[in-house]
């Protein structure tokens, strides 16, 4: 018996009562919109707005029984915008980027981003709504906080009573100081003939640093320069030394800035870029928040593999991002790139903590599958949902109009035409008009992509085997291309509960094939798998069939195009 082998193939996490979750992402500023002027660089008047009340109760239950349990509201927290509002502060347009303005340049951590109120100084009356109709629909609410930076202009009109603003009492002549919430370039004036290739009207003396970690006064146009980096007790001018004794003051006022949204009944929070804050203060301000309300869920974007259990253990975080492993190796095999044999190390490599990462193929950051910087074709990417949802347990996130194949080819304005779907423009999405009206505006492969996420969403939160069960990878006796099988375009898994089990085959190939999968009896003694015949269902499909299950030996199977079977038995 081949031990090394055996650790390969075994996934050594028990059975678990975490609740299964499948998040839909989706930004309000462009979801509701239905405007459809689309002007590149288009203001408010003129290319429109999605709105809090666009995401009516039918269209939150649509999604609940479409397999989600939790929606991802991106870029509710007032942030710079170069729209104008009567007796709010206004921005400087040469630091702001995109006639929307970033989600991720915060102006008020206390506020909501008036463009998608219905009556503006009802903004929070409406977003409390929103939270309301969120939960009776049985979806769970996420909102980003966004730790690191804040926009060039940060000034808080909503904070309580009492709260002292960021950088109110710094003391601006120190590059650093433990108590001051923001970092410093003394005697110097921010500079931004980089940026507008002349100086400029916009004027901040000091300087403070920039939110990507850049310590002078001259940022580039690649740099974060529409924002400014937040002081954690971490000095960048002495070797990264800390100073967090006594607490600083960055993290009170980050702590209660938490709570503030906590109290109005979200269930969680995305925390933007949480690897560039330091983990201790994530143990303090996550320890906290969690004693008070138990049922929140912290949601980290930490992209350096040496750091995810720190984040998890000591910051306390629930789930992280799968970005560096997962994601990008899907891709690549997606992309013909990479073996799909690959998939094998990306667990491996976070098997301990495996439950607590978050799968994903799109989100805002990344391109759209159907674009053409990735596949162009969203269904040659079916294969990669299927392993992404199926694999383990963890939590899974769609991106709104993934499902529709969103290309994300449009040239919105700052955005440009990057495969992206911008978040920096005011502008109508074609495959979100569609979500708005309904399936009757489909046309049939959009349906066809529609049902299958639908279907594989509900097989996942619903089937036990999935949500709650093991996994057997069975490539280390399918490392061949014996019995037809293609290591490089197939891979193959084994989910079990102990009473239920699924033969999972994903075919990244352009052409159906029929392969044999060899089940080896680790398999049979790990998963309490019994010899002989067994009925099969396919759960995608309802197609029914006959399994012959022998230790170490053969198992036919179909496989489609760009797709996969789930033999459940």
């Amino acid at each position: 018996m081949n031990y090394r082998l055996l650790l390969i193939a075994l996934s050594f996490f028990s059975l678990t009562t975490m609740a299964q979750i499948n998040i839909y992402q989706v930004l309000p500023r462009l979801y509701g919109n239905t405007r459809n002027n689309n002007i590149k660089n288009g203001t408010l008047a003129e290319n429109g707005c999605g709105k809090f009340v666009d995401f009516t109760s039918s269209r939150l239950k649509k999604l609940q029984q479409n397999g989600y349990t939790h929606i991802w509201y991106t870029g509710l927290i007032a942030h710079a915008t170069q729209t104008a509002y009567q007796n709010l502060p206004q921005d400087n347009p040469e630091v702001v980027k995109g006639k929307a303005g970033s989600p991720y340049a915060i102006k008020d951590y206390y506020d909501v981003d008036p463009d998608l109120a219905t009556i503006t100084q009802n903004r929070m009356q409406e977003f409390e709504a929103l939270v309301e109709r969120t939960h009776k629909a049985g979806l769970k609410m996420l909102i980003d906080f966004v730790p690191n930076h804040v926009s060039r202009q940060y000034h808080s009109i909503a904070r309580p009573k009492g709260t002292s603003d960021l950088g109110q009492n710094d003391d601006i002549t120190k590059a650093f100081d433990s108590t001051n919430n923001f970092y410093y370039c003394p005697n110097e004036p921010l500079k931004l003939n980089n940026i507008l290739g002349h100086e400029g009207s916009y004027k901040e003396s000091p300087a403070k640093a920039t939110g990507n970690d850049r310590f002078d006064a001259e940022p580039n146009k690649n740099d974060w320069y529409e924002t400014i980096k937040l002081n954690y007790g971490v000095n960048y001018f002495d070797n990264r030394s800390k100073h967090f004794d006594p607490i600083p003051d960055t993290w009170l006022k980050m702590t209660d800035i938490l709570r503030y949204w906590a109290q109005k009944g979200i269930d969680g929070f995305r925390c933007d870029m949480a690897e560039m804050v330091p983990v201790e203060f994530w143990n303090y301000a996550l320890s906290r928040l969690k004693a008070d309300y138990p049922h929140l869920i912290f949601i980290a974007e930490v992209y350096n593999p040496a750091e995810y259990r720190n984040y998890l253990h000591q910051g306390k975080f629930d789930y992280l991002y799968d970005k560096v492993g997962l994601y990008d190796t899907l891709r690549s095999v997606v992309c013909g790139q990479s073996s799909a044999s690959a998939i094998t190390s990306c667990w491996q490599a976070i098997d301990d903590i495996r439950p607590h990462m978050l799968n994903f193929l799109e989100n805002h950051d990344e391109q759209r599958i159907a674009s053409n910087f990735f596949a162009t074709n969203p269904f040659k990417a079916l294969p990669a949902l299927v392993v992404s949802t199926c694999l383990s347990n963890n939590p899974f996130m769609v991106y709104a109009g993934q499902e529709l194949g969103e290309r994300g080819m449009d040239d919105e304005g700052f955005s440009g035409c990057d495969g992206r779907t911008t978040i920096f423009d005011y502008w109508t999405v074609s495959s979100y008009l569609k979500l708005l009206k309904g399936k009757a505006s489909y046309t049939p492969n959009e349906k066809k992509l529609s049902d299958y996420y639908t279907k594989l969403l509900q097989i996942r939160r619903d089937t036990p085997a999935i949500s709650q069960g093991k996994m057997f990878d069975l490539m280390y006796v399918n490392n061949t291309r014996a019995n037809n099988f293609n290591p490089d375009k197939q891979y193959a898994f084994l989910r079990s509960d102990g009473k239920h089990h699924i033969l999972i085959v994903a075919n990244f190939d352009a052409t159906p094939t029929q392969v044999g999968v060899c089940i080896p009896a680790h398999a049979f003694d790990y998963l309490s798998l019994k010899a002989g015949k067994r009925k099969a269902k396919d759960l995608l499909t309802g197609e029914i069939c006959t399994l012959d299950l022998q230790q170490d030996k053969i198992v036919s199977l179909s496989l489609p195009a760009y797709g996969a079977t789930l033999l459940s038995f």
